[in-house]
């Protein structure tokens, strides 16, 4: 029997996002009204891989739920983007990550309250190597490192490229950095790398460590990258936001989209940027992901 073969890998926890929108963010011992409350599958490599499916990319899940109800949620919302879930590991009698999401009007920035899951992380001998040397692309945002690092070093050795989303420094970060190929950090990341302001100094600190390309996303003022030396800026698109969960992890899924269809470093993270804006014109990280046919219209 032939073996079933995707052209993504991502490796990462998986939540359920509770998002509710408020007239304001309330001072404390106060009660808030929600003007609206959505529930939606979370978590910053299930979200990619939910927009790379809708963009015609096979993608398999390798992560950890809880045999909780919110596990099955969990589980239900990626089966139904059409992402593999045969290496989604259920641990018994454990709780699966939540979150709750409240989100301002105006600009739509957000603030999120989250339970960690109770289960045992994924362990590295739970990476599916036969899985993952099928791949054209590993992603990962390096939640689970263990795992994380044991899939990049594999990803590697078979000339896989890694595709790491950096939210936070935590540990174990840089040493996943000089076994990746593309590592996208957010603003804070940078900050808390070089313990200052620069994107560029911390796109330069960060390609130290080896990858092909180093990037810092900077929200609606676009992502500045280094890339073989050469340092340069990509421009965010307008948009009207709402809500910026997710956006981030749209944007990894644009650069990846158009590193499958084998476009320039540039025109990737563009139209990375372009999705990343698309997403954040609707309440939860999945609902707003844009058709990739309206991207040429956009980008003129």
């Amino acid at each position: 029997m032939t073996e079933k073969t995707f052209e993504v890998f991502g490796l990462g926890q998986c939540t359920l996002d509770f998002l509710g929108k408020t007239n304001t963010y309330p001072p404390p011992d106060t009660k808030c009204e929600l003007n609206e409350l959505t529930q939606a599958g979370g978590g910053p490599v299930a979200t990619a891989l939910s927009a790379l499916t809708r963009w015609g990319h096979s993608c398999l899940i390798s992560s950890m739920i809880g045999d909780d109800d919110y596990g099955e949620r969990i589980r239900s919302s990626l089966t139904r983007e059409g992402i593999d879930t045969s290496e989604l590991h259920i641990r018994p009698e454990s709780e699966s990550q939540i979150a709750f999401v409240v989100v301002q009007p105006g600009d739509g920035q957000r603030t999120i309250f989250w339970r960690r899951a109770t289960g045992k992380a994924l362990t590295p001998e739970e990476v599916n190597e036969t899985s993952l040397q099928r791949a054209k692309v590993l992603h990962t945002d390096g939640q689970l490192v263990e795992a994380s690092l044991k899939a990049a070093r594999t990803a590697r050795k078979h000339q896989i490229p890694t595709v790491v989303d950096g939210g936070s420094l935590r540990p174990g970060m840089l040493e996943l950095a000089r076994e990746s190929d593309f590592f996208i950090a957010s603003e804070k990341f940078g900050q808390a790398l070089t313990g200052g302001d620069s994107p560029t100094e911390a796109c330069r600190k960060l390609a130290e460590f080896g990858p092909e390309l180093a990037a810092i996303t900077l929200g609606n003022r676009g992502c500045t990258a280094c890339s073989n030396g050469e340092t340069f800026h990509i421009q965010a698109y307008p948009a009207q936001p709402i809500d910026t969960t997710g956006a981030g992890d749209v944007f990894h899924a644009g650069f990846i989209h158009g590193l499958l269809k084998k476009w320039c470093t540039a025109r990737s993270l563009d139209f990375g940027a372009w999705a990343a804006a698309k997403a954040t014109e609707h309440l939860g990280g999945r609902t707003g992901i844009p058709r990739t046919s309206d991207y040429e219209a956009d980008a003129g």
